[in-house]
This record gives structure tokens, C-alpha cells and sequence, in this order.
């Protein structure tokens, strides 16, 4: 949304007389929940057609071994032109006002853009979120919506470092670190939900959220099609055809038994077997569940 004349924009300039130096721990990795990433992608969605990219304040939490959690996110209206970037400066402050009321362990960690584009005005927009995180370093996240053609969807997650002799706020190496997606096996059926196909090609209309013996079913369906997988590789390399790997092996061995000798008593098989009961077992409930509800309509009518 582009700032109108009676905004309360500051339009970072380069002319400030250096780059803000944060002294705190560089951090070492990036920890994004759903939350914040839907919320990024949602702005981007609701942007102005003359918006090339939106950005916003990143919310969370930092560890003392360098590790930060991007929990939440707000929209920050900015304007960019060729001559000038400006930001709504009061607007940021009053959204961070009222996060922080609703969740007072949830500080500034940084900032977001959408696209690959990292240009001066990023560095500006860099060193304006380094005096709100001081004296901690603040991250960038570029959200690539992979729209932009010869592009792939992604996450990447940058934090800012000086460049030359007298570090001016326009100049600015964006170094990437460490970046990945963390959820709750709670949030697993949502994202599930939010990620899967529509119902019929073409139409907006998604399926409704799985049950649990649903889920229970597509989980142990994944493991035995991870089974079928490994026991391919594993004959394949029997047979000659793939050269085994060592650490596939040794990872192998951990996971199905500490020798071989408890592969040759069944206790793999044992195992198995347990999960081939838990699966029907699982079916059984459900059998019954559909029977037990046709049988209350057949009493109702």
C-alpha cells in the first residue's frame, strides 16, 4: 500500500553518517514456525499490483548460542522509488506496541522481504531494523514466492555486515545462514491441510481436515513405503548393482538392530508385525465406527 502525504514515513536516505555496528552474537541459525510464514506470504497476496515486494517486521525469541526463532510477523508499509525508500516508521512501532502486549517474550529479531532482490535500499532497510534489534544483529528473510520466472520457492535468511573502511548504511554484504521450517506435530495435519491439491482441478474448494485414523493410515502407509525403499537399496546392493554405502549401512544397522543377530531372531519381524496389527486394528475401529453411525440413521428414519 503506497504511503500517502500525510504519512509518517521516515525515508532512509544514505546519509547517515555510518553503518549502526551491533556488537551482540552473530546468529547462527534461523528457526521460521508456519505462522510467521503464512503471515509473509498473506501480505504478499494482498499487495498493490505497483509493489515489486513487500516487507515486515519479523517477531521471536534468541537463544545465547546464537539461534533465533521467528515466530510471528506484521506487514510494514514502505514505498520504494528510484531515488528513495520510506518507512512507516510510526505504523511499525504501533504494531510491535500491541504484538508485544499479546505476547511480551516475543521481541524485534529482523525483517522481511519477498523476492531474491537484495539491493541498497535492503541495506538501508538493513541497518534501520539493526538500531531496533541493538545491541543484537538483526536477520533478513527473503521469501522467493518463486513467481518470478527461472525462480524457485524458498526461504533463505541473511544476516548484515559492513563493507570498506568507513562503513556507510548503504553498503552492505548480506551473508546467508542456516534457515529451516520447525512445526508441532499438532500443526502437522494443518500444514497438510493448507498444502494439499484442491479437491477437483481448477476449483478453490479444498478437502475437509482428515481424522485421525486417517492420518494414523497415511503415516504407516509412509513407513512401508519407506521399508519398500530401503529393502530395494539393500538387495541392489547385494546384488551388485549400487555401491553400498558405508554410513547408509552403519545408519541402518542403528536404526533396525545393534547386530545381525537380532534381524535373525525376528525381532524385526516382531516389530513388524506389531505395526501390521496396529494397522488393522486401526481399520477394524473404523469399520465399526461407519457401521455404528448407519445403524443410528436406520433408527432415526
Amino acid at each position: 500500500m503506497p504511503l500517502g502525504p500525510p504519512s509518517s514515513a521516515i525515508y532512509l536516505q544514505n546519509v547517515a553518517p555510518g553503518f549502526t555496528s551491533t556488537p551482540g552474537r552473530t546468529p547462527t541459525s534461523v528457526t521460521v514456525h508456519p505462522v510467521a510464514l503464512f503471515s509473509i506470504l498473506d501480505h504478499y497476496l494482498r499487495r498493490n499490483d505497483a509493489q515489486d515486494r513487500v516487507i515486515g517486521t519479523l517477531l521471536g525469541t534468541r537463544s545465547e548460542n546464537g539461534e533465533v526463532e521467528v515466530r510471528s510477523a506484521f506487514a510494514v508499509l514502505h514505498s520504494e522509488t528510484a531515488e528513495q525508500v520510506a518507512v512507516d516508521m510510526e505504523y511499525h512501532r504501533t504494531m510491535y506496541e500491541l504484538h508485544h502486549k499479546v505476547n511480551p517474550k516475543e521481541v524485534i529479531v529482523g525483517w522481511y522481504s519477498t523476492g531474491s532482490n537484495l539491493n541498497t535500499y535492503s541495506a538501508l532497510i538493513q541497518n534501520f531494523y539493526s538500531q531496533e534489534t541493538a545491541p543484537h544483529q538483526a536477520i533478513h528473510l527473503a521469501v522467493n514466492t518463486g513467481i518470478e520466472k527461472g525462480q524457485q520457492a524458498g526461504v533463505k535468511a541473511f544476516v548484515g555486515s559492513p563493507v570498506g573502511v568507513n562503513p556507510k548504511p548503504e553498503n552492505c554484504v548480506f551473508v546467508p545462514i542456516p534457515c529451516e521450517l520447525r512445526f508441532s506435530d499438532a500443526e502437522r495435519s494443518g500444514l497438510d491441510l493448507l498444502t494439499s491439491s484442491p479437491a477437483t482441478p481448477g476449483s478453490a474448494t479444498f478437502t475437509n481436515p482428515a481424522s485421525d485414523l486417517e492420518l494414523l493410515e497415511r503415516s504407516l502407509q509412509q513407513v512401508s513405503d519407506m521399508l519398500d525403499r530401503v529393502l530395494a537399496y539393500v538387495q541392489s546392493v547385494l546384488s551388485g548393482e549400487v555401491k553400498g554405502d558405508a554410513a547408509v549401512g552403519r545408519y541402518l544397522m542403528d536404526a533396525l538392530g545393534p547386530s545381525t543377530e537380532d534381524l535373525e531372531r525376528g525381532e524385526f519381524n516382531s516389530h513388524l508385525q506389531d505395526t501390521l496389527m496396529v494397522s488393522y486394528l486401526a481399520n477394524l475401529v473404523r469399520s465399526q465406527a461407519e457401521v455404528s453411525s448407519r445403524l443410528a440413521l436406520v433408527k432415526a428414519s
